[in-house]
């Protein structure tokens, strides 16, 4: 693997208190050449943050320290490593101006960029979809059923790859599959091959990327990569490009589950 595109730092309010250097010192002795740290953006100034601790993302406020620290490091370990300063951009229906402007603001100054889908809307309320087990529950009774849930997630991806949202839009779809990381406790038979497929096409028709993301991995309530295995054959298949990335919110797993990435492909 030549590098990890999907890493955290010390910016994000739900992660470690661990120092930012510590990640890029990790990418090093993991023999990696490049690094991107893809912070949670904030979100849209008038977006409800529905999580019990509103820590979904980082605040506006620390977006010029984040910037100024991630230029540092990236002078202070250029001889040893490529590190990129970007974002994890939340697709939330219904906000889609809120985030183009952002990305119209910052998307020139940033490395890399991942689009991912953590809220779901119901009517008008939203929820998280990854908080906790018994967040999800709550999701499942609002929606009706746990296959409710997956096709709402899935159309939701599939609104966040049609989207326009500017020039600077993401290209890369981040953890495709991240309705499963509680699927031990809430089991369904469902899948929506076609949903999943048309997502799919329309990636390989838009020249987007995936986000190989390695994080369920070591979820105890799901235990499989995003996307998962049979989306990641279907994907491989049609010519997409996978991205690694651990989704590490803590220095010591950065590249964790690298080695099974490689079996997917072997």
């Amino acid at each position: 693997m030549i590098g990890d595109y999907h890493v955290h730092t010390p910016f994000c309010p739900h992660g470690s208190n661990d120092k930012w250097e510590n990640y890029i010192i990790k990418a090093i002795e993991a023999g990696l050449k490049e690094i991107s740290f893809t912070e949670h953006a904030p979100l849209p100034r008038t977006f409800i943050d529905p999580v019990p601790d509103q820590d979904s993302s980082m605040s506006y406020s620390k977006l010029d320290q984040y910037f100024k620290v991630g230029q540092q490091l990236k002078v202070a370990y250029k001889n040893k490593i490529k590190v990129n300063i970007g974002f994890e951009v939340d697709y939330i229906e219904g906000y889609e101006k809120e985030i183009t402007d952002f990305l119209n603001n910052y998307g020139e100054i940033i490395d890399d960029a991942i689009l991912s889908v953590h809220m779901l809307k119901h009517n008008d309320e939203y929820f998280c979809l990854d908080f906790s087990d018994e967040e999800f529950g709550r999701l499942v009774k609002r929606f009706g059923s746990i296959e409710a849930v997956y096709r709402a997630y899935y159309q939701t991806v599939k609104l966040a790859v049609k989207s326009d949202l500017g020039q600077y839009k993401p290209t890369r779809i981040g953890h495709l599959s991240l309705v499963e990381k509680f699927k031990k406790t809430y089991p369904t038979s469902f899948n929506d091959h076609d949903s999943i497929d048309e997502i799919l096409l329309l990636i390989k028709q838009k020249g987007y990327t995936l986000d190989l993301n390695t994080a369920g991995l070591y979820k105890p309530l799901c235990q499989s990569i995003y996307p998962n295995t049979q989306i990641v054959k279907k994907a491989i298949q049609l010519g997409i490009r996978l991205i690694p990335g651990s989704d590490s919110h803590e220095s010591s797993t950065v590249a964790r589950g690298f080695g099974h990435i490689k079996q997917l492909f072997i």
